[in-house]
């Protein structure tokens, strides 16, 4: 009976020390399980800066223009504003005749003017009227510098002079030559001192990367397809 007892104690023993080892062993496995939640919001970070990346490109885009040497003409969009003044801030268009309206000043010319001289023309013009006017004068849309296709053109007509073009650029914009075009005889007509001049073109030569230099349109020229 003694030894029964002996025995049955040794088991219990035995139960209660693997018990307590078990106990011990939980807590280790917390940390990790806490690591594993925490551990996606260190993806945080990299999302912002896919956010700020995406927001300095959509910032990146401005007018190509310079407003200290481009001159306004008809047709071009301004945006006028005057500091403090919403109701002499506005959007407009210079008319053929290179006149816009302004509120109490009326018709000013701003057709030959650089965008830095109308400005401060328009200054002058709103002291007796605002006090200090600050005016900022933008050129929203270039439409006044305008290039023209004459003759066998695949798309004769009127095109737009954003930037600096070549000829051979404003040709491959337009759709190319039509099928009867002669391309030894292709000729810009520029006004230069008032008088109208035949500049010499070679279509092939300059689309091959030739001798002959490609040349750089200017607003009014007339590229003319025999």
């Amino acid at each position: 009976m003694r030894v029964f007892r002996t025995a049955m104690m040794y088991f219990l023993g035995l139960i209660a020390m693997a018990a307590s080892g078990l106990s011990q062993d939980k807590p280790s496995e917390v940390p990790a399980q806490a690591k594993e939640k925490a551990s996606p919001a260190q993806t945080t970070p990299t999302t912002s800066k896919k956010e700020g990346g995406a927001g300095t490109d959509a910032n990146s885009a401005k007018d190509n223009y310079d407003p200290a040497t481009y001159v306004v003409g008809p047709d071009d969009q301004l945006m006028i504003s005057v500091w403090h003044e919403p109701e002499l801030s506005l959007s407009l268009v210079v008319r053929p005749d290179g006149m816009i309206t302004l509120p109490l000043v009326n018709d000013v010319h701003a057709g030959g003017l650089k965008p830095l001289e109308l400005q401060a023309l328009l200054t002058e013009k709103f002291k007796p009227f605002v006090n200090e006017p600050q005016v900022t004068v933008i050129v929203q849309a270039i439409r006044s510098r305008k290039v023209f296709i004459a003759g066998q053109g695949a798309k004769p007509g009127v095109f737009p002079l954003t930037g600096r073009m070549t000829v051979l650029e404003l040709l491959v914009q337009a759709g190319g030559l039509g099928p009867f075009a002669k391309t030894k005889s292709i000729y810009v007509l520029r006004v230069i001192s008032g008088r109208q001049t035949r500049i010499p073109y070679n279509y092939k030569e300059a689309l091959s990367g030739g001798a002959t230099k490609d040349i750089y349109l200017e607003p009014g020229d007339v590229v003319v397809v025999p």
